[in-house]
């Protein structure tokens, strides 16, 4: 026997009933997609985004770092060995 949890995750309403109907017309439980896509996930260690927009902090965050490079602060050197980076960091 397959011991099974529950896993509680938040997700737009339209997102779910369409993956709930289209698993349906597959003859699917929507929970084998699930668990499906997950083991992708471990397997592969990727995921893929389609179709998503940044939050305002995000993007505030990533005009930081922008600014950061054009202004060459926060920036490490380039490393040319493991031993270069190790010796940088413990420098820090």
């Amino acid at each position: 026997m397959v011991m099974k949890t529950v896993l509680n995750v938040k997700v737009d309403p339209l997102v779910k009933s369409q993956a709930q109907k289209l698993a349906k017309s597959l003859s699917l439980p929507l929970s084998l997609v699930v668990n499906n896509s997950l083991r992708s996930f471990i397997k592969n260690r990727e995921v893929t985004f389609s179709e998503m927009t940044p939050s305002k902090k995000f993007l505030t965050y990533l005009k930081k770092i922008d600014k950061d490079i054009k202004q060459g602060k926060n920036l490490s050197p380039a490393f040319h060995s493991a031993k270069e980076m190790d010796d940088y960091l413990d420098s820090l």
